[in-house]
């Protein structure tokens, strides 16, 4: 007597690799006491040693992160790229990673305004003295953001988003290539198995 078998039954005996995988990866990277109103205050205050802290001070940080960033740009010869209100990043990235001749390397920098979280300067009043002074609270703005698109020989293209506002935050998006698995010689070229990407930030 027969008994009739399933299609995973089947399948069992005949599939010989099986791989599960994402499309992408984001990895959030921050610096945590820099996310509230006070860890902001203590980081002027002490760290930077300001007597007042206001969000003035957060000025100059920001155009010194934009001016090293066009800067290797122009020393590196990366183009430095506008994204346009509806376009789509990951055409872009597409159309010049074509262009792109190295191994790896960054392919070019796309700028775009996006609303973000930020830090704002409120003149507050002491109850008793009438006396003004600054706080610090939260807010939110349009800011300019700067996506660092990259293609690397172990992980493939992969992008670093960053807030150009007192940069304090980073998001790094790793793109997985589709690949199947061949047999290669050298161990050093081998792919690498669901679960065996290594992260070095």
């Amino acid at each position: 007597m027969s008994v009739p078998r399933s299609v995973a039954e089947v399948l069992a005996d005949h599939v010989t690799l099986e791989v599960e995988g994402i499309d992408r990866m984001y990895l959030n990277v921050y610096v945590p006491g820099l996310q509230r109103e006070q860890g902001v205050v203590n980081f002027f205050r002490y760290h930077r040693g300001n007597q007042f802290v206001s969000s003035a001070l957060m000025d100059p940080v920001s155009k010194d992160f934009v001016a090293a960033l066009e800067k290797y740009a122009r020393q590196e010869r990366v183009p430095v790229i506008p994204f346009r209100k509806g376009q789509r990043k990951d055409d872009i990235a597409a159309e010049q990673r074509k262009k792109f001749k190295k191994a790896e390397g960054v392919v070019f920098i796309g700028k775009a305004q996006e609303k973000t979280s930020v830090f704002r300067t409120e003149r507050r009043r002491n109850e008793k003295s009438g006396a003004s002074y600054p706080w610090i609270v939260r807010s939110t703005a349009m800011v300019n953001h700067f996506y660092i698109y990259c293609v690397d020989r172990d992980f493939g293209p992969f992008f670093l988003k960053l807030c150009s506002y007192f940069p304090d935050t980073a998001r790094l998006c790793l793109k997985w290539a589709r690949v199947c698995q061949v047999p290669v010689e050298d161990e050093r070229h081998r792919l690498r198995g669901a679960g065996q990407w290594r992260f070095h930030l």
